[in-house]
């Protein structure tokens, strides 16, 4: 292992489950065939069999990951530092002014700790499936089709990068600063709001993913796009929803509902009105947004990997 690079581990894991020169694609059996959904214990189990075999994947990365431990602690601090950067520019912002769309700085802080720690754990869990387009691509998502284990679990735990728990631990260390310093009555409704943000948050950033990766198999170079509603949503969220038109927070509420990851909850645990007066109670209703959000990108999934047809390559 010592003498072997990253893409080395990679070729061989590939290599281990290949599939035969002239086997086809479209007569290897699909996910949704060798696990049909039906009540009881058939879903179970297969649930459980994605989740055993997104553990067994993710472990053998981690374990290729640590087999060279200073390269992982620089890449881990790298991966801190530059994600950092985006709330350095926050903090160059307030420098100059003492508000910003009506928020001081612990405030902002808190709604960008929020976005980006509830983003850093959906990213750690599932950050690789916007590669699913360059597998449809060139043909290597056939080997996923033959394996015994999900699809979608094999995409999500391809290349786990555990280097991406430097922006997890930037996200949190703004959070803790943020809850430091807020001038907030805590209530027992609040202190939960928190946990609860941060759940649900990780759930809709996920399906946005496998939602967009989903769309991949449609259009194949559509990283780009998939990436703009999960890092470009991130990056929205972390500034407070009135510095922005109102057709826009109209558009991340009703439609990508994006503003239930932070805005929301965090609106109502700073004791500030929502720009779209929406009653106090909908900031309790993430984790149903989230479930939807994910019964939602499940469906995408299914319909897109039914779509699939392989390059014959």
């Amino acid at each position: 292992m010592r003498g072997q690079t990253y893409e080395d581990v990679d070729a061989d894991a590939e290599a281990g489950a290949d599939v035969d020169a002239g086997a086809s694609a479209d007569e290897a059996p699909r996910d949704q065939d060798r696990w049909p959904l039906r009540p009881g214990g058939r879903t179970y189990g297969r649930v459980r069999e994605g989740l055993r075999a997104y553990q067994l994947i993710t472990a053998m990365w981690i374990r290729s990951t640590m087999a060279y431990r200073a390269s992982f602690v620089m890449t881990t601090l790298g991966n801190l530092v530059a994600t950092a950067l985006d709330f350095v520019a926050i903090l160059l912002m307030f420098s100059r002014v003492d508000v910003l769309g009506g928020y001081r700085l612990p405030e902002v802080a808190f709604l960008y700790g929020l976005a980006s720690t509830a983003f850093g754990f959906a990213d750690l869990a599932i950050g690789s499936m916007d590669r699913l387009g360059r597998r449809v691509r060139d043909g290597t998502l056939d080997t996923l089709l033959v394996r015994p284990a999900p699809v979608l679990a094999q995409v999500a735990a391809d290349r786990f990068g555990l280097r991406r728990l430097g922006r997890v631990t930037q996200g949190a260390c703004v959070l803790g600063y943020a809850l430091s310093v807020l001038d907030v009555a805590w209530t027992p409704l609040k202190v939960a709001m928190i946990p609860l943000a941060l759940l649900s948050g990780g759930l809709i950033f996920c399906a946005l993913f496998v939602a967009g990766a989903a769309f991949q198999f449609v259009a194949q170079d559509a990283s780009e796009v998939q990436n703009s509603f999960t890092y470009g949503g991130q990056t929205l969220l972390q500034y407070p929803p009135t510095v922005f038109a109102k057709e826009l927070v109209r558009g991340v509420t009703f439609v990508l509902p994006l503003a239930f990851v932070n805005w929301l909850p965090a609106l109502y645990v700073l004791g500030r009105p929502y720009p779209l007066d929406l009653p106090t109670w909908v900031a309790f209703t993430p984790p149903l947004v989230a479930a939807g959000c994910c019964a939602a990108a499940g469906l995408a999934w299914r319909a897109g990997l039914r779509s699939y047809r392989s390059t014959g390559s």
